[in-house]
Parts: structure tokens; sequence; C-alpha cells
């Protein structure tokens, strides 16, 4: 087994990583659990995925990325004691000049890491930074995505989850919207980089590139689009029985 471990990639067997990998099986598995306690034994496997995804989705939004937003507002350190501790390292991100009305200091998970006393998800998010630096500090574009992020679309997650446990129809609207908000704004967060040579993405190994920042991301395309798809076939679904009631009656 050791051996096994040490012909991993270092970033793989870091603990942070191992820790932060297994919170997020935890979500999985606590998602899934909710949908075997809250829908019908009869719900459509679909529907199923798409409640765990959903469910999934808000303990994401409210868990990590929230708490990326704390450290963003929270977690501020003296830019010269910043380095002096140690903390211009390669993923180092300075503040935006003016942020939250300030000048010198620094904001975001790397003070928090830096000051020692925010705790894990610091660290977690200084993992993430390794493969996009701008999660390390106060990037004016990914606070203002996560603040849509953690307080709009977490809990429209939480409503399409109740939606589909109540058999609400609505739920196809929301989702669609939910999904179309998720790609918008996976866009937005990754488009900046495109434009300027992936100046703060590091795709040098395999965990960053495939790991982080492919595979992570990608749930939130590939979902989304999944949840438009079913939502849009069961509202084309009710259109069309509209028109066979509508012929009918004409019919008659």
């Amino acid at each position: 087994m050791s051996s096994l471990l040490d012909s991993l990639p270092a970033e793989l067997t870091d603990t942070t990583t191992l820790v932060s990998l297994g919170a997020v099986l935890v979500m999985v598995l606590s998602a899934w659990g909710l949908a075997e306690h809250l829908l019908d034994h009869r719900t459509p496997s679909q529907l199923r995925f798409l409640f765990v995804w959903h469910a999934f989705d808000a303990m994401i939004h409210f868990c990590l990325e929230g708490s990326f937003l704390y450290h963003c507002f929270f977690s501020v350190a003296d830019l010269a004691g910043f380095k002096e501790a140690g903390g211009m390292s390669d993923v180092y991100h300075p503040d935006p000049e003016g942020f939250l009305g300030t000048s010198g200091m620094v904001h975001g998970a790397q003070a928090g890491a830096v000051n020692g006393v925010e705790g894990p998800m610091a660290m977690l998010w200084m993992v993430y930074a390794r493969a996009d630096k701008r999660w390390a500090g106060a990037d004016l574009g990914v606070v203002s995505l996560e603040l849509l992020t953690v307080f709009v679309v977490g809990p429209l997650c939480v409503w399409v989850c109740f939606d589909l446990a109540r058999k609400n129809p609505r739920a196809n609207i929301l989702m669609i919207i939910l999904a179309t908000a998720e790609l918008y704004g996976g866009f937005m967060t990754f488009c900046p980089e495109w434009l300027t040579g992936n100046l703060n993405l590091d795709t040098s190994n395999f965990m960053y590139l495939w790991v982080y920042l492919v595979f992570f991301n990608m749930l939130w395309v590939f979902s989304p689009l999944y949840a438009i798809y079913i939502s849009s076939t069961d509202i084309f679904d009710a259109f069309r029985v509209r028109a066979v009631r509508s012929a009918a009656k004409k019919d008659t």
C-alpha cells in the first residue's frame, strides 16, 4: 500500500488534498442519502439523479464556496507582515486596488493560511489555488460570481430539491434557470483566462489540469446541460399533451 501511495503524484497524496476530496465524497453520499429518504421510490432515475446533483450542488455552494467568500471578506493581513510570514508564494494573488476600501492589505485564503487561525478551509483553497491562483486571494470577477452563487444559486438548488420531492412541475423551470446560471458562471470564470493566455492557471501536471481544472469544472457543464435536456423535454411533453387535448375538443 505504501509503495502505491509513493508512486502517486505528491499533489494527490497531500493531506489537505485527501481531506478535501474526502469532503466532496461525503457531500455526494449525503446528497444520495437525502434522495433515498425524501424521494418517492417510484421517482424516475433521471429525476433522482437531478435531485442528487442539486443537493450536492447546494452543499458545494454553501460549504466550500461560502468559505471562499468568508476568507475574501474576513481573512485579512497587512501586506508587510504577510511578506515577512512567507506568504509571497507562487500562488500569491494581490488584492485589487481599493478592495473593501483598503490599501496595502491582503485578503482571501492566502491571508487565512498565513495567519494560521482560519483552519482547514483556507488550506483547502490554497491547494486549489495551485491550479488557479485567483482562488488564493480576492479576485473581483470570482468574488462577484461567488456572491451570486452562494446567495442566489445555492438557495435555488434547495428549492429544486424541495419541488422534486413534492413532484412540483415548477422544478423544470427552476432547473433551466439554474443550469443557465451555472453555464454562464463557468464561462465568465474561465473566459478571462483564455483571453489572457491562462496567466493564473497552472496546467503543468495531471492533478492540476485534469482533476482540479477539467474534471471538477466540467461537472458544472455536463450536469446543467443534462438538467436543461430533461426539463425542456418535460415541458415540451406538456405542450404536446395540451395540443392533443385542444384538438380533441375541436373534434367534439
